[in-house]
């Protein structure tokens, strides 16, 4: 039986993980090692390991790692302590794989502890473009992976230009697709998340069309963290609509979008406008799902929101470059501009699911090429 560790490091990488965890959980061949560390472990960020265990899964050891955001070192010192813990799990664990996931700056860590061990390395969600400091990382990990495991046509091309051996690059979509079917096909929408969940700010009326925000800092871009979310905050001002607002992650630039959010909160408390630190995914996406608009810069609005068909606009430049469907209008950060891509869809009615992101089936696919694939952490470059 092989040992298949996962390493959990925030919010959306145990989003594009569950049914990944479900599928290794449930295979007959496969032991799930789940380490789960950084900002998944905190508070501030929603603790997200209280919804990973309540979801049904056993954490097998934990990494606290993660420094205080707002600070230019804090990426790098937190990426520093996680390989130093890490080291010391995986060698506890013997894992036969490592799975790290997409692109945050944790899953560094993860990839080099487990390279420097000669633990064959599997990433999920390599070969995308965007802006940020994601688009280095999910590169890095690329070139440090043994295993990979793609969402579309384009970014399996880009991982074998990167000179990775073709057989070892696996279209199989991705796995939070999975969780957004599954979730619109059994589970039963929320229509009280603001009692049931927590948060601050008056409780919107969500039986009229409203937005939800979601919308992290730009790495590259954080001394204009403030001036960016400020815009967004207006223009949620000036349209007045219910709104549903949800915390950004982890990342330099955050506590200055925290000081826009909470310094709006106290000048407008009239305002239809409630803000979550974290909610059960599947609830998340319910509501996605019946929201007029997403709007923020998260790559839910292009990945998720594609396949449900969800008018989304994306600010600024944190994903730029990355494949969209018809259902993404891009928008500047200034205000003027996210007013008038926000007015622009809600005249659309609900876009056609697009599924360039995967048809539902990524976790069982991947648990099952974990289980049958030759492992080996030896690769030279092929071109």
């Amino acid at each position: 039986m092989r040992k298949i560790c996962v390493v959990v490091s925030a919010r959306a990488s145990y989003s594009r993980s569950k049914t990944l965890l479900s599928a290794i959980k449930e295979h007959s061949n496969l032991q799930l090692q789940l380490v789960v560390m950084a900002s998944a472990l905190l508070n501030k960020f929603g603790h997200v390991a209280s919804n990973i265990e309540s979801d049904g899964f056993e954490i097998t050891a934990i990494v606290t790692n993660c420094l205080e955001a707002e600070y230019r070192t804090s990426a790098a010192k937190t990426t520093g302590l996680g390989i130093i813990e890490l080291a010391t799990i995986f060698d506890h664990l013997r894992p036969d794989v490592v799975v790290t996931i997409a692109d945050r700056f944790e899953t560094m860590s993860t990839a080099i502890a487990a390279s420097y061990m000669n633990i064959p390395l599997a990433h999920i969600q390599g070969g995308e473009v965007t802006g940020n400091i994601d688009e280095k990382v999910r590169h890095a990990i690329t070139k440090l992976a043994d295993i990979h495991f793609v969402a579309t046509k384009d970014a399996r091309s880009r991982v074998i230009r990167l000179g990775e051996r073709p057989e070892t690059v696996h279209l199989t979509g991705c796995p939070s697709i999975d969780l957004a079917l599954e979730t619109l096909n059994t589970a039963a929408p929320v229509s009280d998340p603001c009692y049931l969940y927590g948060g601050i700010g008056l409780q919107p009326d969500l039986s009229n069309p409203y937005l939800m925000v979601l919308q992290h800092s730009v790495t590259s871009e954080s001394e204009c963290a403030k001036i960016q979310i400020d815009s967004t905050l207006e223009a949620v001002r000036l349209l007045g609509m219910p709104t549903l607002w949800f915390w950004p992650n982890s990342d330099p630039g955050t506590c200055e979008i925290a000081k826009g959010i909470r310094t709006f909160h106290e000048r407008n408390p009239d305002l239809p406008v409630h803000f979550f630190k974290n909610i059960p995914y599947a609830t998340f996406l319910h509501l996605i799902h019946q929201c007029a608009c997403l709007v923020g810069n998260s790559s839910t609005g292009i990945r998720e929101g594609a396949c449900l068909g969800v008018p989304t606009v994306n600010i600024g430049s944190r994903q730029s470059g990355r494949e969209r469907g018809k259902n993404v209008v891009d928008a500047e950060p200034e205000t003027g501009s996210i007013v008038t891509a926000i007015k622009y869809q809600l005249t659309q009615s609900r876009y056609t699911p697009n599924f360039l992101y995967g048809d539902g089936h990524a976790g069982v696919k991947i648990a099952q090429i974990l289980a049958e694939i030759p492992l080996t952490f030896e690769k030279k470059i092929t071109y």
